[in-house]
């Protein structure tokens, strides 16, 4: 049966091969499509690691003033703890989570090194984003006059830098300022959900040293818009001439998460559209195909070719038409885990291939049942008399 089907399609091998050409283009876009969502679906079912409802980020550009700035700060600071609306607040950089604005640096230990994210925080930042401790303990006054610089690793750093090791009291780099890792804590993703797990590491600043350029700031539930105008009409007296600018860490995640999931959207809708396309030329494909074989079907059915074996004979030209088309695109699809093309984890695309796979079969079967059993009704009378 299927070396005559072969010979079926290599006999019309031109016509054919534009049918195969679909096929591929549709194979290896389903594939792109359902790598990347599967990509986005495993990152997203990594938790974020720390809490961004009800925390707000203010940046503190000082602009032209140059006058006492650690001062005018942690004067900014204390204001904002005093609130009764306000459960906590710390100083940090702009790098703040969800925020454009990123820093990072090397990290060795015993010649491994690693490119970590590095946030220069307070004692506090841990209860404004209420992260959780898994190891050690977070800074405390004591840190600021030891000899090592003190740093918390989220755990992806501490398992990429330490393995199985447990990564407390480890000193990291060499020279005149190394660190000591005083505790590791969880997830840390501050580029939102669809971002995979990458290192982190914090490090203590001295406020009375350090001219931190923004404050995380947890607000009880509840507070409204008239207390975040009295609160910025206050500290804009208090820092006259500079830019203080108040953003919410829930809209900022938004704007995170629609960078990472408007493009798989405008993907799968171009997919469709594809897809839609290739449908409707294969349906046109098979009822040309069909009309211009009705002779051939009516000969069959003349000499005791069942409804069901003439269905079963088209349907199988068309799954060897997409045979060959998937084979050809798995040649193209295999050499993204072996090449480590976009550097996705091997599951992901071996998943993709199976879906994409699956998808394809089931479009061409759909597309194909209704003209086959088409061909199956015609009467064999009918077709030899129209010969």
């Amino acid at each position: 049966m299927t070396k005559h089907l072969l010979k079926l399609i290599w006999n019309k091998k031109r016509h054919h091969g534009l049918v195969i050409a679909e096929i591929l283009v549709s194979f290896l876009v389903l594939f792109g499509l359902f790598s990347l969502v599967l990509y986005n679906g495993q990152n997203y079912r990594q938790p974020l690691g720390f809490r961004y409802q009800n925390t707000w980020a203010l940046n503190l550009n000082s602009g032209s003033d140059t006058a006492a700035l650690i001062g005018k700060v942690n004067q900014i600071v204390g204001k904002i703890r005093s609130y009764p609306e306000v459960k906590a607040a710390s100083l940090t950089e702009s790098n703040t989570p969800f925020s454009m604005n990123t820093s990072n640096r090397t990290m060795e230990y015993k010649g491994v090194e690693i490119i970590s994210d590095v946030f220069f925080t307070d004692f506090d930042y841990p209860k404004v984003l209420d992260i959780n401790i898994r190891q050690g303990r977070w800074f405390q006054k004591s840190d600021l006059t030891s000899t090592y610089r003190p740093v918390v690793l989220n755990q992806e750093a501490a398992l990429r830098l330490f393995g199985s090791e447990n990564p407390l009291g480890k000193v990291l780099g060499s020279g005149e300022n190394p660190n000591r890792v005083v505790g590791v804590i969880g997830n840390f993703k501050s580029r939102g959900e669809y971002t995979p797990l990458e290192p982190a590491a914090f490090e203590l600043a001295n406020p009375q040293e350090h001219r931190f350029s923004a404050c995380l700031i947890q607000v009880k539930p509840g507070v409204t818009a008239e207390f975040e105008a009295r609160m910025m009409k206050d500290l804009g007296a208090m820092a006259q001439g500079w830019n203080l600018e108040l953003s919410y860490l829930a809209n900022q995640r938004k704007s995170k998460n629609q960078i990472a999931t408007v493009p798989a959207l405008i993907f799968a809708v171009i997919c469709g559209f594809l897809l839609l396309n290739v449908a409707l030329g294969l349906f046109g494909v098979l009822n040309l195909n069909i009309n211009k074989r009705r002779d051939e079907i009516g000969l069959r059915r003349a000499l005791g070719a069942s409804a069901t074996g003439i269905t079963r004979q088209f349907v199988a030209e068309m799954w060897l038409l997409t045979a060959i088309g998937v084979a050809i695109g798995l040649i193209f699809a295999v050499q993204f885990p072996i090449l480590h093309i976009f550097d996705l984890p091997t599951g992901v695309y071996t998943a993709a291939l199976f879906l994409a796979l699956a998808s394809i079969y089931a479009l061409v079967t759909v597309c194909a049942l209704y003209p086959s059993s088409q061909a199956a009704k015609i009467q064999p009378a009918a077709a030899l008399h129209e010969e």
